[in-house]
């Protein structure tokens, strides 16, 4: 795991910052429509931007005398890398979870109905 993502995740373990990336998941908002979205105050609606920002999370342009802040693609990008090594594990579970599932189907004499639709050529039945 690389100091990026150590430093994504950290700032997104704050339930406030990862309420604030839902929202700029959407679009991109200046901090007042973030802080009147999640009703929360300007000043700490800044707090948790700076943290973000800092972490290469979100993004900033400034319009005029106001910001409005969109989500950096790379940190996600990252943590969607790092989470598909996960796939395996989870992927493997459930494949032995259906193959269990198919197993007691077979003893109780029970067919899976994708298995009916296959048997059938892709019928249903008369009525279909």
């Amino acid at each position: 795991m690389t100091d990026m993502m150590l430093t994504t995740l950290s700032a997104l373990s704050d339930p406030t910052r990862l309420r604030i990336v839902e929202l700029l998941k959407e679009r991109p908002r200046t901090v007042n429509e973030i802080a009147e979205a999640l009703d929360i105050r300007q000043p700490q609606t800044s707090k948790h931007l700076k943290v973000l920002n800092e972490a290469g999370i979100v993004g900033m342009e400034i319009l005029g005398n106001r910001r409005r802040y969109h989500l950096s693609p790379l940190p996600f990008r990252l943590l969607e890398a790092w989470a598909s090594g996960f796939k395996d594990v989870a992927g493997g579970r459930l494949d032995r979870l259906d193959d269990y599932l198919k197993e007691i189907k077979r003893e109780r004499g029970m067919e899976d109905e994708g298995d009916a639709i296959e048997h059938t050529n892709g019928r249903r039945g008369p009525d279909s």
